[in-house]
Parts: structure tokens; C-alpha cells; sequence
């Protein structure tokens, strides 16, 4: 299955709760900290909610 790098690029201080929660769960902690995940639904679900903090790469 592809990989997707997941990098944190904005900080989620005046983020919602939920936010927030979701960028702890894609496992992202500092600002430029990153990971990499499996490209599932799941996974494209909270990116999709958490766009405007993130940024998103194809392997």
C-alpha cells in the first residue's frame, strides 16, 4: 500500500479540541515534527480535518 509523509506545518494553539486531538493521533507533536502513515481512509479522514495545519507527501 502507498505511505504518505505527514508533516505539521502550523501550530494548533486557537485549534479546536477535536483538532488538536486528531494531530496528537497522526502522532505529530512539534511544529515541523512528521510521520509517516499508511495511505488508508482512515488516515485521509483526519488529514482532510486537519488540512490547514498540515502538509501532505506521496512516497
Amino acid at each position: 500500500m502507498a505511505q504518505i509523509k505527514v508533516t505539521l506545518v502550523k501550530s494548533t494553539i486557537g485549534s479546536t479540541e477535536s483538532q488538536k486531538a486528531t494531530v496528537a493521533a497522526l502522532g505529530l507533536k512539534k511544529i515541523r515534527s512528521f510521520r509517516i502513515h499508511e495511505d488508508t481512509p482512515a488516515i485521509e479522514g483526519q488529514i482532510k480535518k486537519v488540512s490547514h495545519l498540515v502538509k501532505v507527501e506521496k512516497m
